[in-house]
């Protein structure tokens, strides 16, 4: 294999790998177990995690209950072990569920079209830049610094290599800045990329951005990395907005320690033609009797590469999956309970927290169920709640250097008003 591939040895083919972290012996394994005996020692050693009794961290990632219809749905083999159809009208199945899924999704965004879908929502929203370069063929980004600073990186790299210029607009109070925001849009901006509520928690201002974007000829894209807030907030579509990325992990996906997570991508209908994925369309068959098909596919797998609008050439049809018996089994009020209990439960924490000695509001504007408090020792802070069994806040100095000892807390559904009393007692 080696003489094939043209490398001269095994040491050769690992070099590019830092030497650091190559082995230099054999791993210490110890003998080969049986199965009782190697279950009873996995056993042994999850005794020693830590158990985590209650969870305050989000920022991108959140714990929200999930029906038990969901697993009992997404794991019935022909949903659970089926990829793409390639003789899609076999899976009418699958492809109603997907048409359910983007009806559902449109609903919810105010968008015309919703595609099934990408990977997370990090390439949905760099997918939306390039999909809007497509669209005006101009060749500047704008971009919040207000939006998830993950997402922002893959921004960067998606547009540096398509040789697009990104620009990173200023914050003020925590949202966007919408005087910088001004300087910063011009005749060559190809879109303006906001997230609402945004890294902060924060609802930013979508009628002045979309208003500034369309005033200057760019489209304006809004990114919705925490979507139970639409049961509440009106959906970027009420705005005028073009493109709408979104993260669809909250609906009905676990955390999973990070993934696999669901990229949504929706836009008005006289984008469609642009939009990256699948769209799965509702018809009538030859017999008048109601059929499901691909109609739109735009993706590698199925035309020619140069012709394809994106490299994603997979989809996340589990995760869609989920997100649609999670919709379907809440219903509009159940979704709206959800999004009302993690904003009450939150601002009950927020307005406790603030009362402690040496804790400080930081951002005056309006937040759903994420906020950010100043501390007087932020990794102290959550070393004494990881302590008591609490995940605290993220740290956000990490990601902004001017926001030393500030901790973004999250709250959801899921944190009873027992847990966020047991929070409070151990910090005060």
């Amino acid at each position: 294999m080696l003489g094939t591939i043209g490398v001269a040895s095994i040491d050769a083919l690992f070099a590019d790998i830092p030497a650091p972290l190559l082995l230099k012996k054999p791993p210490r394994l110890g003998p080969a177990l049986s199965e009782p005996e190697l279950v009873r020692h996995i056993t042994a050693l999850a005794r020693k995690n830590k158990r985590i009794t209650a969870s305050f961290l989000g920022a991108g990632c959140y714990h929200h209950f999930i029906p038990a219809t969901v697993d009992a749905v997404i794991s019935r083999s022909e949903f659970y072990t089926s990829y793409t159809p390639y003789q899609p009208e076999v899976s009418q199945g699958n492809l109603q569920a997907i048409f359910e899924y983007q009806s559902m999704l449109c609903e919810l965004t105010g968008m015309d079209t919703v595609n099934a879908s990408v990977y997370d929502g990090a390439t949905a929203l760099a997918e939306s830049a390039l999909m809007s370069v497509r669209i005006n063929n101009k060749t500047k980004v704008v971009l919040s610094k207000t939006v998830h600073p993950q997402y922002r990186e893959v921004v960067h790299t998606y547009c540096s290599a398509a040789g697009l210029g990104v620009q990173e607009v200023r914050t003020v109070n925590g949202c966007t800045d919408p005087a910088a925001l001004d300087k910063l849009v011009d005749a060559d901006t190809a879109c303006v990329l906001v997230q609402s509520p945004n890294f902060f928690g924060l609802v930013e201002d979508l009628a002045a951005v979309s208003a500034l974007a369309h005033t200057h000829g760019a489209l304006c894209v809004v990114c919705v990395v925490e979507p139970t807030a639409l049961g509440l907030l009106k959906p970027p579509g009420a705005f005028a907005v073009d493109i709408t990325a979104a993260e669809g992990q909250s609906l009905g996906n676990a955390q999973n320690f990070g993934g696999p997570h669901l990229g949504i991508m929706g836009c008005k209908s006289e984008y469609v033609r642009r939009l990256p994925g699948r769209l799965v369309g509702m018809t009538r068959d030859s017999k008048d009797r109601r059929g499901f098909v691909l109609t739109l596919q735009a993706r590698e797998q199925h035309i020619r590469r140069q012709a394809a609008t994106s490299n994603i050439c997979s989809n996340q049809a589990l995760c869609a999956l989920a997100a649609a018996v999670y919709l379907a089994t809440l219903g509009y009020k159940g979704l709206r309970r959800v999004a009302e209990l993690s904003a009450s439960h939150a601002a009950y924490l927020y307005e406790r927290l603030v009362e402690l000695p040496g804790f400080e509001e930081v951002f005056p504007s309006p937040f759903y169920n994420e906020f950010v408090v100043r501390c007087p020792d932020a990794p102290a802070v959550n070393k004494k709640l990881a302590g008591a069994g609490i995940l605290g806040g993220l740290m956000l100095e990490n990601y902004y250097p001017e926001l030393k000892n500030c901790l973004l807390f999250c709250v959801t559904e899921m944190n009873t008003r027992q847990d966020i009393d047991t929070l409070l007692e151990v910090l005060a």
